[in-house]
């Protein structure tokens, strides 16, 4: 069995507890045109797809004009970064997780469906940019999870093979991205499960990196 040579984190709901921010931030846009989308709805039809897929599918089952989706988007984005400025901070097991792995010598990496923006500003105000090699996001990939591109991309970039590498995940979308680009995929319940501790008992279970 491989060791494990690199940890590919997802953002949201693994590294930041993100879901709060981008259905405030949607509600809010889809608000501003007139639109609504409680959260138990979102939560169960449109939790984990990005934000064009949330567009089409709100034109599909509520008849939202296509026209409307650059503003809606913009809206979105803009209410999306305040909150990031207003609540996003450091972890301090976080970063002391990262701390630890990459003076282990394990690789790091992040793999979002998030727009790239928006992750940079995440990963800044979370203090976890230094200790990352990169991190990929919705632009990087033609199709976003759950197809495996974002992650068979990063294990490329990486120069390393997908049982090398271990993934965090939360979401069913990420985990069936991961899995189908064939890593080591390790299911978390949010951002307070991610630890030192428990990255190296998941390492330990899929072969101890020598």
């Amino acid at each position: 069995m491989a060791a494990i040579k690199a940890v590919i984190f997802d953002l949201d709901g693994v590294l930041v507890d993100a879901g709060a921010w981008h259905y405030q931030a949607f509600s809010r846009a889809l608000a501003a045109h007139g639109f609504a989308l409680d959260r138990e709805e979102h939560d169960r039809s449109y939790d984990g797809l990005t934000t064009a897929e949330k567009l089409k599918l709100l034109s599909a089952e509520k008849g939202l004009p296509a026209e409307l989706y650059p503003a809606i988007n913009e809206l979105k984005q803009r209410y999306t970064t305040e909150l990031i400025l207003k609540d996003c901070a450091p972890r301090r097991e976080h970063l002391e997780m990262m701390a630890a792995l990459k003076g282990e010598g394990y690789r790091l990496a992040v793999a979002s469906n998030s727009l790239r923006r928006t992750a940079e500003q995440v990963l800044s105000r979370a203090g976890l940019l230094p200790y990352l090699e990169f991190f990929t996001a919705q632009e990087d990939a033609a199709r976003p999870k759950p197809d495996p591109q974002l992650y068979l991309g990063a294990f490329a970039r990486l120069g390393l093979r997908p049982d090398e590498c271990l993934v965090l995940e939360d979401h069913p979308v990420g985990v069936k991205a991961a899995e189908a680009a064939g890593a080591h995929v390790a299911r978390v319940s949010g951002p307070g499960e991610v630890c030192y501790n428990f990255v190296k008992r998941r390492i330990a279970a899929c072969g101890e990196k020598s």
